[in-house]
């Protein structure tokens, strides 16, 4: 993913919440060895116009996967 995701691409609407889950379990692997962790980070069950929102500020799964983006793109574990 070469830019960012915006939270109305419509494909997100097609995220499920095992889907999202495991994305946030991604996440808090890769987020480990830099510090970055949300322990609460869960999906919310929400949605906003048909996209699935992550409660961690509810946030929206773009958010998510261009937090991934980063720890599988840009950042290397040491």
């Amino acid at each position: 993913m070469n830019t960012p995701l915006e939270p109305h691409d419509t494909y997100l609407r097609t995220y499920t919440e095992p889907e999202a889950t495991a994305l946030l379990r991604e996440l808090h692997e890769r987020g480990k060895p830099f510090g970055v962790q949300w322990g609460s980070a869960a999906v919310s069950g929400a949605t906003i116009d048909g996209r699935l929102l992550v409660d961690f500020g509810d946030t929206s799964v773009a958010t998510l996967l261009n937090l991934l983006a980063l720890f599988r793109e840009g950042l290397r574990t040491p």
